[in-house]
């Protein structure tokens, strides 16, 4: 059986910002999908800082409704951390899409609020599975863009009027990640732990050469460090 066929749990964060150093959770959702079954957990955080008109419009939640109604940050992020944390060490996939985004935000974050970081419980980041990384190797010419909403129609799968909630994403992530492994038996044969290691080095091949393409145009790119964080 492939993993895309196991039990899965899919994750996505909304936030203050794009800078993961300095952004603070909005908003995140888990869906553990089992047996064709999804359960939906989120959560709304007070981020404790004012979030900018710019992040309003992407995910809806104002200042004044997340300090109304949102529960305190620092509880909010241990919930998520346990539960991720738990799906980890059984070595079962995190499914994510651009992934380092939501787990770099979560150990800033974590560490902001004097919280243990995922990898200072767990010693690593593994196995993750991010659709972002797996279409852009798998399909590298692909044409148009990679954000989820337009990776989406390439498989087949339908963009939902209400993309960019949390929880929306999360099901659209989890759809996806399935959908590549049902177009590429390569990515569904391997095990969670090999699928990660592959990433790894799919993602470090990917961004060697977009940092090559823009050495060519005369830009410096941006150092990163090892997928996928």
């Amino acid at each position: 059986m492939s993993w895309s066929d196991g039990r899965l749990l899919g994750f996505d964060t909304e936030t203050t910002g794009v800078n993961t150093a300095q952004a603070r959770l909005v908003t995140a959702a888990i869906v553990v999908r089992d047996g064709g079954q999804d359960q939906t957990v989120t959560w709304l955080a007070d981020p404790q800082v004012e979030i900018p008109q710019a992040a309003q419009r992407v995910h809806g939640i104002s200042t004044e409704y997340a300090r109304e109604n949102g529960s305190p940050a620092p509880q909010v992020l241990a919930e998520v951390a346990d539960m991720l944390v738990e799906q980890l060490h059984e070595g079962l996939p995190v499914v994510a899409f651009n992934a380092p985004f939501d787990l770099a935000l979560m150990e800033a974050e974590l560490a902001r609020h004097n919280l243990p970081t995922l990898r200072e419980r767990l010693g690593h980041l593994s196995p993750i599975v991010d659709p972002y990384v797996l279409d852009r190797y798998c399909w590298r010419y692909r044409k148009g863009k990679r954000t989820l909403s337009a990776t989406l129609p390439a498989y087949g799968l339908t963009v939902a009027q209400d993309m960019h909630t949390a929880e929306v994403d999360v099901r659209a992530t989890l759809d996806l990640a399935q959908a590549i492994a049902a177009r590429y038996p390569k990515v569904a044969q391997m095990d969670p732990g090999e699928l990660h290691a592959h990433q790894v080095q799919w993602a470090k091949e990917l961004e060697d050469s977009y940092a090559a393409f823009l050495r060519s145009r005369g830009r410096t790119p941006r150092p990163r460090g090892p997928w996928p964080i």
